[in-house]
């Protein structure tokens, strides 16, 4: 026994080896994107997500408290103990291993999301690998941490923020509108639905279904509590995700209820009482959501669906099988160890290659003198148009990479001054934050989201080119000067030009990008480019405008370039 002495003394510093290679990685080679947080550290640049608003995933620091009391739970839980031979460091090196490439290539593409996913595989295969270290001293529960850590550790999933979960909220809002819309048409409640808008034809309420009462923004949330329910409740893995998924046909039921009982409540009390019922409802989404699941979970516990989750008690003498015969366990830990330092070694090298990638200086928008800034817009368009400057906001200065280019104009009508067309161009640098969705400036300036569509320009003096464009419909309530509030409609166009190719999407564009990266190991710069203008005539006018000042422009700023679809 003297001679394993030390392996039982030693036991957790493998493991404390490697925690210290990969916090190395993630905290000095943790985020590749300096763009919104300034932070090597990939710890730092999550956390600051929690507690940024504009984010809206405050509720990470919740799923991170109950990932913490769930892996507890797990430890007391006698099932949580295989009885089956220990297999070795050879997963959790695995993992490790596997956690740290996954973690480079999430830095590659700038993608700090996936580096997040690397972090948590790491971080299991760390945790079982400290487990198993116990297994020397013949402790039962060091088998248990590497299942007890896996659902939580997947749990941490729900406090990544995911901001594509907008794009399907726009259309969940236009679906609980409608849905809300016909039941009060059922109970002869007159109410008038304009693309987002819900209002009396007498004028008593008028309301703008935002973004915040789609449900999207709760439900990750929401998604989380119901999968945390399932598993409280169910041994069968189908049970679990079942109530998980059952979030979404819930949550429409939720936001539909909440938008009726607005009109319902407005229609009888007013507009003062309907925005009242607006902040009650907001917690009672959640209320019928998560009751309709507890129902769901009720009903099936009844059926015996799932697997009751009941705990098995073992007999306490020999809990596992396990003796002190396994402290030989330990010596191929140190293997496992040197590994992944070695590994992580790599990363940071290979990281800080990334860091110092040339960008290629090759892009699809013609350049100024400098090489950083697109060039400067015309002037006049002839006789119709005169371009006047528009300002970069300090705010975009501050926030932005400093090597992101800027060329814009407003362009105003000289046969009516009224017709006006904002043109703009943001030029990306090495850092892919310099462009981002638009749909977060249109929200953050007030405007409200009314419509989606695609549209394609056409390239000027008959050159065989187009130019693919998503088309959004907004609208913005603004005080006129005798105080009333005035709904402005506007068209909003963008797309983005990339080195040999065009793309209406922001999902597209992040997909080309992330594989220029991984095929040439070369960033390529981007442009996004916008054309928005106030529409009171209509949309035909409104494209005509956009349409005649892109006919003087498109052949001073961008090349003709290929469109691309969706890949």
């Amino acid at each position: 026994m003297k001679s394993d002495a030390p392996n039982i003394r030693f036991r957790h510093w493998p493991a404390a080896v490697c925690a210290l290679a990969g916090f190395a990685v993630f905290q000095w080679f943790g985020n590749n994107t300096h763009g919104y947080i300034e932070t090597r550290s990939l710890f730092y640049w999550w956390g600051f997500q929690w507690s940024d608003v504009r984010s809206e995933s405050e509720h990470g620091w919740l799923i991170l408290a109950i990932s913490g009391w769930l892996f507890w739970r797990n430890l007391k839980q006698p099932s949580a103990v295989s009885d089956q031979p220990s297999a070795g460091n050879g997963p959790t090196t695995g993992a490790m291993l596997g956690g740290l490439a996954v973690h480079l290539l999430g830095y590659l593409i700038q993608q700090g999301r996936i580096s997040i996913l690397g972090l948590l595989l790491f971080a299991w295969g760390l945790i079982a690998l400290a487990g198993l270290s116990d297994v020397a001293l013949a402790k039962p529960e060091g088998r248990r941490w590497g299942k007890a850590a896996a659902f939580p550790l997947a749990f941490m999933v729900f406090a990544i923020p995911l901001n594509v979960l907008d794009t399907a909220g726009f259309y969940l809002r236009l679906g609980v509108i409608e849905t809300a819309w016909h039941l009060a048409r059922l109970l002869h409640i007159d109410v008038i639905r304009n693309g987002t808008q819900l209002l009396s034809p007498d004028g008593g309420y008028q309301y703008d279904v935002a973004a915040a009462c789609s449900g999207m923004r709760s439900l990750m949330a929401l998604a989380a509590l119901s999968l945390l329910l399932g598993y409280l409740n169910f041994r069968a893995w189908w049970a679990r995700i079942g109530i998980g998924l059952l979030c979404f046909p819930y949550a429409f039921v939720g936001n539909v209820a909440r938008i009726f009982a607005i009109i319902v409540v407005a229609a009888w009390r007013g507009q003062g009482a309907g925005e009242k019922t607006h902040d009650v409802m907001g917690f009672g989404v959640f209320v019928i959501v998560l009751g309709l699941v507890q129902l769901t979970v009720a009903f099936m516990q009844r059926r015996g669906w799932g697997g009751s989750d009941a705990v098995p008690v073992l007999s306490e003498s020999n809990p596992i099988g396990c003796s002190g015969t396994e402290t030989g366990a330990v010596r191929p830990a140190w293997g496992s160890a040197v590994v992944v330092v070695l590994a992580a070694a790599f990363v940071a090298w290979a990281a800080h290659r990334l860091d110092v990638m040339q960008v290629d200086s090759k892009v699809g928008i013609k350049l100024a003198a400098d090489g950083i800034n697109p060039v400067t817009l015309p002037d006049y368009l002839g006789t119709a148009w005169e371009g006047q400057p528009a300002d970069i906001t300090p705010v975009e200065r501050e926030v932005l990479p400093p090597d992101t280019g800027f060329s814009r104009k407003n362009y105003v009508s000289l046969l009516n001054l009224n017709e006006r067309v904002f043109l703009s161009i943001v030029l990306s640098g090495r850092d892919r934050t310099s462009i981002h969705r638009p749909e977060l400036c249109l929200v953050g300036q007030g405007w409200t989201i009314t419509g989606r569509a695609v549209h394609t320009f056409q390239w000027p003096h008959g050159v065989k080119a187009t130019v693919p464009a998503t088309l959004l419909r907004i609208e913005r309530e603004f005080t006129a000067k005798r105080g009333e509030k005035v709904k402005v409609p506007a068209y909003f166009a963008f797309w983005f030009v990339g080195a040999d190719k065009v793309v209406a999407s922001n999902t597209d564009r992040v997909l080309y990008t992330s594989l220029d990266r991984m095929r040439h190991l070369q960033g390529h710069r981007w442009a996004y480019v916008v054309v928005q203008t106030i529409a009171p005539d209509g949309e035909a006018a409104a494209l005509q405008r956009m349409q005649a000042v892109l006919d003087g422009t498109l052949p001073v700023f961008q090349e003709p370039l290929p469109s691309a679809g969706g890949l």
